[in-house]
């Protein structure tokens, strides 16, 4: 076992087979050692990256809690509501850069007014 096999970042050849499992449809493909060894790189590549930008994040804000630097790492994907009234933004200010205006204050109102 190598050292990275060891490192609580590396994920284990049972769940690396797994994965292979599932790409190829197959459950009786073997897991070669190549395939590990890339599995091992890409988690390593995945958590410097991860690493790093929690870095940036704490010298930006070094008064984060945990829960404020999970929410700047994993954000949750705007609604369809939100992503309705960015389109609805973009579409305001496309028509005037074309000079239409429009402002579609009933559309956003009626954006606004549903749940989330």
């Amino acid at each position: 076992m190598t050292d990275q096999q060891q490192h609580p970042i590396t994920p284990p050849p049972e769940l690396a087979a797994h994965w292979v499992a599932e790409i190829y449809g197959d459950p009786a493909i073997p897991l070669h050692p190549i395939t590990l060894r890339l599995v091992e790189r890409a988690a390593q590549w995945g958590a410097d990256q991860e690493l790093e930008a929690c870095c940036k994040l704490m010298e930006y804000d070094f008064m984060a809690s945990g829960s404020d630097l999970r929410a700047a790492r994993r954000p949750k994907p705007p609604s369809l509501k939100e992503q309705a009234l960015e389109d609805l933004e973009s579409l305001i200010s496309d028509l005037a850069n074309h000079g239409m205006g429009f402002k579609a204050t009933n559309i956003r109102r009626a954006l606004e007014g549903l749940p989330e």
